[in-house]
């Protein structure tokens, strides 16, 4: 714990010294709920997707045809902490890793044993009168017949996570899966969420969330020999080069050998092929909500809980600061206000999901520091939105990524790690941040002003935190 506690106090200090400037404006104003929903509360699914990258909507043409082009895809969609545990929790509440204190995937600063999960999403609309599941993945270090968290109706929930020789917790009750093709785990997710929509009265919350395509990203059978001509991918940041700019952990990274290229393209494949049967329990989740006679008064949102590099810098992985992290996918369906297919280039978080299922339930959502979704829905002109928002990391001590906080913008993404280190890209014109521009003379003006806002938002737990399970 000691090198945690020096990581915390060297970035307050970086902060206190670098980065004391006028207070700035609110990051994320509230946006006030707005009209043109129906009248009585709607049903809500959401289907999360795990270490899937934004990018790779391509893949899934189910997706693509009943959500994307029946809805609007929200092209600037991220995570403000890009780990499991973090953003789902964050998801579940509207609030950032500073408020939930739940930074890392395990505990003492992170997991299932750090969460309070006593006011979330699910207890808000439970008490509003809502039906509710959880139906896959819960939170890390969730195992065996731990308590059913408040606020759940129907609990399917991995004991860990796999796509065969698994266990769920059906109610309190283990069951165990095995190896055999009708036991792949989205398979068998996808049927139980299929039936908890045929089943019981409305409205109803569904949060569904399978495995895939997270590694080792295990198709499923019929699903193995899809993509094999895909080519690999190579973007300008792929295995990069000249790394001399960038902060000390990623020149500590050795350049991709062979080996390790042909991983990232074997497990890139992997998890486009895991996606497909993610892509059919979308098929099968709208038509039962159309054979139900509800399609047109469901809110259905599909996102990733985080990114992931395919060797992006060098990276493989997730929890860097860089745009392949913490940029997700994001598609809403909800036909009283998506019509017409759109795109929305609006800054959008994780944070924002929880508020906004409390506004069209006409609940409070106690403690969000998102907002709600609805005025940007509705196309509102002047509703009120955020221009940046806070990226935060506490180093878990296996993964060379030192604590940092970060502030992105519209054009802008500014980290400032708690070794002192900085890192300043201006992510409209250097898309694949190749270029850190934190030393140059000529972007002092900017690392001023994005300084004062990091400054206000960036809230690092004290040296030493650790609370009790």
């Amino acid at each position: 714990m000691g090198s945690v506690r020096r990581n915390f106090r060297a970035l307050r200090a970086t902060l206190a010294v670098a980065l004391l400037l006028p207070a700035a404006v609110a990051l994320h104003p509230r946006a006030a709920a707005a009209g043109g929903q129906p009248a009585s509360p709607p049903n809500i699914v959401l289907i999360l997707t795990d270490d899937q990258r934004w990018d790779s909507l391509w893949a899934m043409p189910h997706v693509r045809e009943l959500l994307v082009d029946r809805g609007m895809e929200f092209t600037n969609a991220f995570v403000s902490n890009s780990v499991c545990c973090p953003s789902r929790t964050s998801i579940l509440t509207g609030r950032y890793s500073h408020s939930t204190g739940v930074y890392t995937n395990a505990y003492p600063y992170g997991g299932y044993h750090v969460f309070d999960d006593s006011s979330t999403v699910a207890t808000w609309l439970h008490g509003a009168g809502y039906r509710t599941a959880l139906i896959g993945k819960y939170l890390n270090q969730y195992k065996g017949t731990m308590t059913i968290p408040p606020g759940w109706d129907r609990w399917f929930a991995f004991e860990g996570t796999a796509y065969f020789n698994y266990k769920v917790n059906d109610d309190g009750v283990l069951r165990s899966f095995g190896g055999s093709p009708e036991d792949y785990s989205t398979d068998v997710l996808a049927r139980e969420a299929v039936d908890f929509v045929k089943q019981g009265n409305s409205p109803f919350f569904l949060y569904f969330a399978p495995f895939a395509p997270h590694g080792p990203a295990k198709p499923a059978p019929a699903d193995e020999t899809a993509f094999s001509d895909l080519a690999p991918w190579r973007p300008p940041s792929y295995n990069e080069i000249d790394v001399s700019d960038k902060p000390d952990w990623v020149k500590s990274l050795p350049r991709l050998g062979a080996r390790r290229r042909q991983r990232v393209d074997d497990l890139r494949v992997d998890q486009y092929r895991s996606l497909q049967a993610v892509d059919r329990s979308v098929a099968a989740l709208v038509d039962a909500l159309s054979q139900r006679g509800e399609l047109d008064s469901t809110m259905i949102v599909f996102m990733s809980d985080n990114g992931y590099s395919w060797g992006e810098h060098r990276w493989l992985g997730k929890q860097a600061p860089y745009e392949e992290s913490i940029r997700v996918p994001m598609v809403i369906r909800y036909d009283p206000l998506t019509q017409q297919p759109s795109t929305d280039d609006h800054l959008v978080l994780n944070i924002d999901l929880a508020p906004t299922w409390a506004a069209l339930a006409g609940v409070d959502a106690p403690g969000a520091e998102g907002a709600s979704l609805v005025p940007v829905l509705s196309s509102e002109p002047d509703a009120p939105w955020r221009h940046e928002f806070l990226l935060e990391h506490l180093w878990d001590g296996s993964k060379p990524i030192p604590t940092y906080c970060g502030v992105r913008t519209e054009d802008h993404a500014y980290v400032v790690y708690g070794d002192g280190e900085q890192e300043l890209y201006d992510v409209s014109a250097d898309p694949y941040e190749r270029r850190n521009r934190a030393g140059a003379s000529s972007a002092a003006g900017t690392i001023s002003a994005l300084g004062a806002d990091l400054a206000e938002l960036c809230n690092p737990p004290p040296p030493g935190y650790a609370p009790n399970p």
